[in-house]
């Protein structure tokens, strides 16, 4: 029995490719069915008194070829829609409503936007990027992260949860414009997904919480643009929420992120009042008045602001123009000649184009960003904000790569992050920045030293793709069949071009010698990777299912390489390194939903490491005979504490005079290599050593000693040297921000003082206090359900790695024993 809400869809079998009168009496039967299937279903919605539609396309002949027909299967469906329905547009909406992903436009390069959306936890970034999806056409409904069905959080602990754990790519057109957009998560457990997604990006959009302005991850996001030196836009979204205030925000990246906001919008109203905003550069008002609860935001009126509608508004947004006039005038000289010319008595006559175009001027030169005003959730201020994405954000010609000169037109493309399908295998995200790429192409991965064939290119849409034809500069795209790239390999057509590429480099340098290592900085720009903070033990169910979780964990390292996984040389353990709790605790869920393997995991444990106090010499002889070859190597060598503003566990390596003089390359790198392994695991605990100076003062060897034995000798020679010294644990010290209400500030306070946490600072964000403190990382397990508990669950927290602090004798003592079972 049919109801009022069902819909049936049949797909009818494609026939095979036979002779024309076979597929024809086959298409004849197919139709016979389908009428006797019409029949009936005409009953049924006579029986129901309802409206049906049905629309059947059948099967059509698309060519001929040695007089066979071919065919193709299409789809017959039933739409069944009621009339209390008929309103709603989430279910009524006429299937060619939605463009297709073959639609997106392939313009020029100067229409081309790669932009990401950045931002802190919970600011709104995936439901912005929902909203662009639908008003540019290519999704039918609106998606809510609380109900786990937006189109770019698509795996199952997205939905579960209801944050954003790896970045998605979506492609679609807004207005003859194709943008290449990619959200980022906003949990600092994901970071590195920011900051490989901003490697090869062109703009960004920096989405903030009107209601809390700058925020712990907003300030990390924000360093990670500057670094990779991005041109941005700000988005103070849910400006309808209970005590948002534009003017705290506005101030807030002012005061927090050391720049110069303009404000490029005035919001009509705020909090429960808010119904539109006021365009400042051309003193148009956009006001939102929505039909129903279930209005989407596509309607809404745009007029000019007259003194008659609201005087105090006017008022407010002509003074707001004014000041965005003086501030361009400020930083723009080619506007400032303009104003001081033939607009210098009235402001009010400069043309809305030429401030647009000083504004974007402004913005690729990173001196100013636009700050613009809405609410995604009640779908206010998206169309505006993509209009000024294609308006103020670069083109990709419009960004400046040193590396790209050394190419010319040859291929050149990043590969900046790998996703495994169970039926592809994986696929490598690729950003394209000179030449093109095209389906079974081979392609040379220069840090693998490699070549590959790529079968297929594919243009992502969040979790669904379709295949192209062919990439060109300034896009991005999947591709299938790369076996060996991974995150950070730089793709050339081939070892020939990459050649060309060095030489054209060495000999645009001015004829200077340059060192590989120096070319290769120069041509390859890859993503760095933070240092895992947590560490746990995995196991599989039995060893039966060793090799199934050695797989398993070898695909997820190749997407997520700040997950690093390494084998316990004493007890034979897999050893899993992650980001945080959790990190760890979705990689875990991540191994039993898609790989079906049910793994225990050990308790966390804190990634300490280890220095030197003192400075100190040792000398060290390695004396073996191997066969009839004798071995032998005489060492000395001298570690010093370094003191420096950067942690780093990678040693720096000086010679005496005496040495360097006589010293071959090849044994350079084999002290070298002896050096760096005994930095690997100190003697006190095994974690990395850091932070240390060695100096090689003397070292002889005989003629017949092999490399590896060399590397021994000194690698016991340093051992001897650390014991010396005397050993410092150093232990992970994190930042944390704590937004707690008044009443419950105390409590959180006494708590932090508990954990051995140092109070740096104590704001007033509207009505609650935001506590910025510095706290041991080992003090922070379990911490959020003592803070839910505390406060009643009122109060959030984040945490990011500042440096690495010192232990107390103490406290060293007391891990000591701690980890050799004595406690």
């Amino acid at each position: 029995m049919l109801n009022n809400s069902s819909h049936l869809m049949i797909s009818l079998i494609s026939v095979p490719n036979t002779c024309s009168s076979c597929a024809l009496s086959s298409f004849k039967m197919r139709g016979a069915i389908c009428a006797s299937l019409g029949t009936a279903l005409e009953m049924g919605a006579r029986m129901l008194r309802i409206t049906r539609t049905f629309s059947v396309n059948t099967l059509k002949s698309s060519s001929l070829c040695n007089e066979h027909v071919y065919f193709r299967k299409t789809k017959m469906r039933l739409v069944s829609v009621t009339e209390q329905n008929c309103s709603l547009r989430n279910h009524s909406s006429a299937p060619g409503d939605v463009k297709s992903l073959r639609s997106v436009i392939n313009p020029h390069i100067s229409r081309i936007r790669n932009i990401g959306i950045m931002a802190h936890i919970d600011a709104g970034k995936t439901t912005t990027t929902e909203r662009m999806l639908y008003y540019s056409g290519y999704i039918r409904t609106l998606g809510d992260v609380d109900d786990g069905d937006t189109v770019t959080d698509f795996m199952v602990q997205e939905r579960e949860r209801g944050i954003t754990i790896q970045s998605a790519a979506v492609t679609f057109d807004w207005k003859d414009y194709r943008i290449n957009l990619i959200d980022t998560p906003g949990h600092v457990d994901f970071t590195v997904e920011v900051e490989r997604c901003l490697r090869v990006l062109d703009g960004a959009v920096a989405v903030f919480d009107a209601a809390a302005g700058v925020e712990a991850q907003t300030l990390t996001v924000w360093r990670q643009a500057d670094k990779h030196q991005i041109p941005r836009i700000c988005f103070l979204n849910k400006m309808d929420k209970n005590r948002a205030s534009f003017t705290y925000a506005v101030e807030s990246i002012k005061q927090k992120l050391k720049t110069k906001p303009l404000l490029l919008q005035f919001p009509i109203g705020e909090a429960k009042t808010f119904r539109g905003l006021v365009d400042v550069v051309t003193k148009e008002q956009i006001i939102w008045k929505p039909t129903s609860d279930l209005d989407d935001g596509k309607n809404f009126e745009q007029k000019p602001l007259r003194e008659a509608d609201d005087s105090n508004l006017f008022q407010e947004v002509q003074d707001a123009r004014n000041t965005l006039i003086e501030q361009v005038a400020d930083l723009d000289d080619e506007f400032a000649e303009l104003v001081l010319g033939e607009y210098s008595e009235n402001f009010d006559l400069i043309p809305a184009d030429k401030l647009q175009s000083a504004i974007r001027r402004i913005t690729l030169a990173q001196k100013a960003v636009p700050v613009l005003c809405g609410s995604a959730l009640k779908n206010k201020g998206v169309q505006p904000l993509l209009d000024a994405i294609t308006m103020y954000l670069p083109a990709p010609n419009e960004r400046s790569y040193e590396f790209l000169q050394w190419y010319k037109d040859d291929l050149c493309a990043l590969a900046f992050k790998v996703l495994h399908d169970k039926c592809r295998g994986p696929l490598v995200f690729v950003r394209v920045y000179s030449g093109s790429l095209k389906p079974q192409s081979a392609v040379y991965n220069i840090n693998k030293s490699c070549t590959e064939r790529m079968s297929r290119l594919l243009l992502p849409f969040a979790d669904q793709q379709i295949e192209i034809p062919s990439l060109m500069p300034g896009n991005i795209a999947l591709t299938v069949g790369l076996k060996q790239s991974a995150t950070g390999d730089t793709i050339v057509s081939s070892k020939a071009s990459a050649v060309a590429a060095v030489r054209r480099a060495g000999r645009d340098a001015g004829g200077e010698k340059r060192s590989t290592s120096d070319i290769e900085s120069l041509l390859l720009a890859g993503v760095e990777i933070p240092d895992p903070v947590f560490f746990c033990t995995i196991e599989p169910p039995s060893m039966a299912k060793q090799q199934e979780l050695d797989n398993a964990l070898s695909c997820l390292q190749r997407e997520d390489p700040s997950l690093k996984v390494k084998l316990d040389p004493d007890t034979g353990q897999t050893i899993l390194c992650g980001m945080g709790e959790l990190h760890i605790e979705i990689i875990h869920d991540r191994i039993k939903r898609e790989y079906g393997i049910e793994t225990y995991l050990g308790p966390l444990q804190i990634a300490y490491r280890e220095t030197i106090l003192n400075a100190a010499q040792s000398t060290d002889t390695l004396d073996k005979t191997v066969g009839d070859k004798r071995h032998l190597v005489t060492a000395e060598l001298e570690v010093r504490p370094r003191l420096g503003e950067r942690a780093t566990t990678k040693p720096v390596i000086e010679y005496a005079a005496s040495v360097i003089e006589a010293l071959p390359q090849e044994l350079q790198e084999a002290i070298e290599n002896g050096i760096t392994n005994s930095c690997i695991q100190g003697p006190l605990l095994g974690f990395p050593v850091q932070d240390i100076d060695v100096t090689v003062q003397s070292l002889t060897v005989h003629p017949d000693t092999s490399h590896t034995m060399i590397s021994a000798c000194v690698s016991r020679c340093m051992q001897k040297a650390f014991k010396k010294a005397g050993i410092q644990i150093l232990e992970p010290l994190m930042n944390i921000e704590i937004t707690v209400s008044e009443d419950h500030l105390s409590a959180a306070l006494a708590d932090l003082a508990q954990r051995r946490g140092t109070i740096q600072e104590i704001q007033s964000r509207q009505d609650n206090r935001v506590v910025v403190a510095a706290v041991p990382l080992a003090e922070t397990m379990g911490y959020s359900t003592v803070l839910r508990t505390l406060t009643s669950g009122s109060a959030t927290f984040t945490l990011e790695l500042a440096s690495y602090q010192a232990l107390n004798s103490q406290e060293q003592s007391a891990l000591l024993q701690r980890r050799m079972g004595l406690v």
